[in-house]
């Protein structure tokens, strides 16, 4: 994708979009940054691209004339890729594209990607610390770092360890990563994907250009990663948690298994300093890409012992006065909350609500099992919630106004010896920015207590 000299539009002005927008500059394309948002200032945007940039920016309705002019729209992920101006670039011949693609045909290296409803974030970041240890790493994607900002910087030698979200792989063409995984396919964004074919066909854009020369790792236990796995080009290594395989990684009596030609003890999940059989899947897609990709057993080992799991993701917080209080903010579907859930050793209080992704939620509320004593509902989900907790059988919720008063109402709710956690099963949007700012406002009320 030659950009040099021809107009590419960046569609949307988010870090993602700043990022591209720079990148385009370097590679001397003449380039517009698109935002529909009425109510951004250009003054700010201007400050955010930097001095020297000269990048027109357009704010608000697209302007006609536009759609005859442009040669490239890369598409920031946040911005659905139906919307009608899109659909009408489409038609107009403009190449629609994504951030991911530009920075993958600028950036130099391997590249080891993830994808997956959840444990992408946790998976990424031990990849990451793997990696790190063994040649020169960029961590980047939905991780929270963009791609195109990190793609300058590499070379033949460094690896890429990319976080892949369904919306940055919508717009994928010549991505090819050297590793790969998928680890686990639930229903989310369907308000963005219409359908869970959909969801899961953006997701399986992971591999569409791989080879035999490559590795796909998918998870045995999820039926749809299973199927996949048996009608790709890539070589395919499974892990499981609930069953040993010939060949693969796995759980067996609390050990960890790596077998692909020779047998590899990588750990015994008490070693560990992460909870849940779900990170121990994570564990594992980590430790499989980095054995295949050739970095020895000792240093995976050493990666995987000393990792501490990442910030809004079943975090240990503090205790007060008896009660242990947990940030899983990063639970933003009813999937990932179930596995928060499943997390707890002792009777808790949760937090649940927010912006509604179409999702159900009865699947959550029947994990509690006995282990939710209360539920303290917020946000636009929380009547829906309510609902399918009485179908299900659970009565025992409340309704908060604010944040603030739902932490306070949990932390009162709860007596020592028993768990206060948020995990909303919702995205955040609509009370807050992201699930980060959710959750270090979480630890910000719970350490004032």
């Amino acid at each position: 994708m030659e950009v040099t000299g021809k107009k590419v539009l960046v569609f949307g002005s988010g870090i993602s979009g700043i990022a591209a927008a720079k990148l385009l500059e370097r590679q001397k394309a003449r380039v517009i940054l698109y935002d529909g948002n009425e109510e951004l200032k250009e003054k700010d945007l201007r400050e955010k691209l930097g001095e020297g940039s000269g990048a027109r920016i357009v704010i608000g309705a697209f302007p006609e004339e536009l759609y005859d002019d442009l040669d490239i729209a890369v598409l920031s992920p946040g911005v659905p890729t139906d919307l009608p101006v899109v659909n009408r670039m489409r038609e107009q011949g403009i190449l629609i594209t994504g951030e991911v693609e530009l920075a993958y045909e600028t950036g130099k290296g391997d590249v080891l990607a993830i994808t997956g409803t959840n444990g992408k974030t946790t998976t990424t970041a031990l990849l990451g610390e793997i990696m790190g240890e063994y040649k020169m790493t960029f961590v980047v994607g939905n991780i929270g770092n963009p791609y195109t900002a990190a793609a300058p910087e590499m070379d033949e030698d460094s690896v890429t360890v990319a976080e892949m979200s369904s919306f940055q792989l919508e717009t994928i063409m010549d991505f090819r990563p050297k590793v790969s995984a998928i680890l686990n396919f639930t229903p989310d964004h369907l308000n963005r994907h219409h359908t869970m074919e959909a969801y899961v066909n953006a997701k399986k854009n992971i591999a569409r250009n791989q080879t035999e020369d490559d590795y796909c790792i998918l998870n045995y236990e999820d039926p749809l990663t299973r199927e996949f796995g048996e009608n790709i080009r890539a070589r395919v290594l499974y892990f499981s948690s609930r069953r040993k395989l010939e060949k693969g990684i796995y759980l067996e009596n609390g050990e960890m298994i790596y077998q692909n030609g020779e047998k590899i003890p990588v750990c015994r999940v008490e070693e560990l300093n992460l909870l849940g059989t779900h990170n121990y899947e994570n564990v594992m897609a980590a430790a499989a890409m980095a054995l295949v990709y050739g970095v020895p057993a000792d240093v995976v080992r050493k990666g995987v012992l000393a990792f501490k799991g990442v910030e809004h993701r079943i975090e240990y917080v503090t205790e007060k006065n008896g009660v242990v209080f947990y940030n899983d903010s990063k639970g933003t579907n009813p999937d990932a909350a179930i596995k928060g859930i499943q997390a707890m050793n002792r009777p808790t209080v949760l937090i649940g609500g927010g912006y509604d992704k179409d999702s159900v939620y009865t699947e959550w509320i029947n994990s509690f099992d006995g282990k939710v004593k209360k539920l303290i509902l917020i946000g636009a989900t929380r009547e829906k919630i309510a609902r399918d907790a009485l179908a299900c059988g659970f009565t025992d919720y409340q309704f908060a106004e604010t944040f603030e008063e739902a932490v306070l109402t949990a932390a009162e709710a709860a007596s020592p010896g028993e768990a206060v956690l948020l995990s909303p099963a919702c995205a955040s949007w609509g009370m807050f920015p992201n699930y980060e700012v959710r959750g270090e406002k979480f630890k910000e009320i719970v350490n004032s207590l």
